[in-house]
């Protein structure tokens, strides 16, 4: 049965960044509700070991998110298991409707619903996903200390993953489907010049190969894209750095946006180009990517929120 809900702050996304917005904003006596999408919890539930989170020498992804999840609901923020399927920000209140079959309505809206890595759509890469195959080098490349890895793109997300592994790996292998990369010519000038780095132009990853007690990747096969000639690389782990997508499809053509659908703050806050819309973490962060920043970022969406409803309220 379809029903409506009123709220003074919609947060939409319940990874560490709207979480943390619903935490602060349930303190700000906001009275927020919560939809956490079809992913609740984030990129981090598809994360093993976590170790570079505040206060936690070692914490698994899921576990971090659940316990995130509860602090919020403890704080009163009502999370609503829903997804919402289009967003109208013409008026407010801005209306939000859900799968559920719930409408939302609000005086003000975050949005936190993330980025998600592009996958390169191997049936193999989703079996050894957080058992060896990652797209996310400061998340994972500690655990692949002297070990032999292989980073799949060109791009300056491939060329960075690489450059930074190298603090790690015995040596790195970059696949590319072409000769000659895509990044910034200064990012390339570094990478071509590391001796832990060998570039192998004209391939494609064509299966990651493993075991599976434990699961763990053993190597991988890729082909030349000329011709067709199928090598296999011994390696223990497999970045795909081939970039990442903004989840902005809610609001795409109706707040400003650049590179690829990043969502545009003002600088130094986290409001938008309409007034009352908040984005905090991956949807608007193109550069960091981390959970602590999203975490973040969502304090200072929640806070932005409080002070443009009280302001609103001032001038009614």
């Amino acid at each position: 049965m379809s029903d409506t809900r009123h709220t003074r702050l919609l947060i939409i996304g319940s990874g560490p960044a709207g979480c943390t917005a619903g935490i602060y904003a349930a303190r700000a006596m906001l009275e927020p509700i919560l939809v956490q999408g079809g992913e609740p919890g984030g990129q981090l539930t598809i994360t093993t070991e976590v170790e570079n989170w505040p206060g936690d020498t070692e914490i698994q992804g899921p576990d971090l998110m659940a316990r995130m999840e509860a602090h919020t609901r403890a704080t009163g923020c009502r999370v609503m298991g829903d997804i919402i399927a289009s967003l109208d920000l013409s008026k407010r209140p801005f209306t939000a409707r859900g799968d559920s079959g719930t409408t939302y309505t609000c005086d003000a809206v975050v949005l936190a619903t993330g980025a998600r890595a592009r996958w390169l759509g191997l049936p193999s890469e989703e079996m050894f996903k957080g058992f060896g195959v990652s797209a996310c080098a400061t998340c994972d490349g500690f655990f692949y200390r002297g070990q032999e890895i292989v980073v799949i793109g060109g791009g300056n997300t491939a060329v960075e993953e690489a450059l930074f592994l190298t603090n790690f790996a015995s040596g790195i292998t970059l696949i590319h489907r072409r000769n000659e990369l895509r990044a910034e010519k200064v990012l390339q000038q570094r990478l071509l010049n590391h001796e832990k780095i060998k570039p192998m132009w004209f391939h494609e990853v064509d299966e990651i190969i493993g075991s599976d007690m434990p699961p763990g990747v053993e190597a991988v096969r890729v082909k030349h894209t000329k011709t067709g000639k199928i090598t296999e690389i011994p390696c223990k782990g497999v970045f795909v750095a081939i970039g990442h997508t903004p989840a902005s499809d809610l609001v795409i053509d109706q707040v400003e946006t650049h590179r690829g659908g990043y969502v545009v703050t003002r600088p130094g806050t986290t409001q938008t180009s309409v007034p009352g819309v908040f984005a905090a973490g991956d949807i608007t962060d193109h550069i960091y990517r981390q959970a602590v920043t999203s975490a973040g970022m969502g304090c200072m969406a929640a806070l932005d929120a409080e002070r443009f409803l009280a302001e609103d309220a001032c001038a009614l």
